[in-house]
């Protein structure tokens, strides 16, 4: 499984990620200048972004490509649209 396999690259990647909401805490904790929060959000949401399709991947790849049977790899596909319809809501 992608996840197992890239378990220590994803934690600190959600690290990093929570580095970053606790820098933005503090900055409207603090109340920052709005632009320079506007940009913490846009790289929290970089980083959200990427992992997201980090994960995509490995699971099309792992899950859906290297599966034998059909029908598990049409299941599959279903359950990945979901997200991805839901991510981009």
């Amino acid at each position: 499984m992608h996840t197992i396999h890239e378990k220590p690259k994803l934690l600190a990647r959600v690290r990093r990620m929570q580095g970053q909401l606790r820098a933005l805490e503090t900055q409207l904790e603090q109340e920052g200048d709005c632009i320079e929060i506007l940009q913490q959000i846009a790289a929290i949401r970089g980083a959200a972004n990427g992992l997201m399709s980090t994960l995509i991947e490995g699971h099309m790849r792992d899950h859906v490509v290297r599966e034998a049977k059909e029908e598990l790899r049409e299941e599959e596909a279903k359950v990945v649209l979901q997200v991805v319809k839901s991510y981009l809501k």
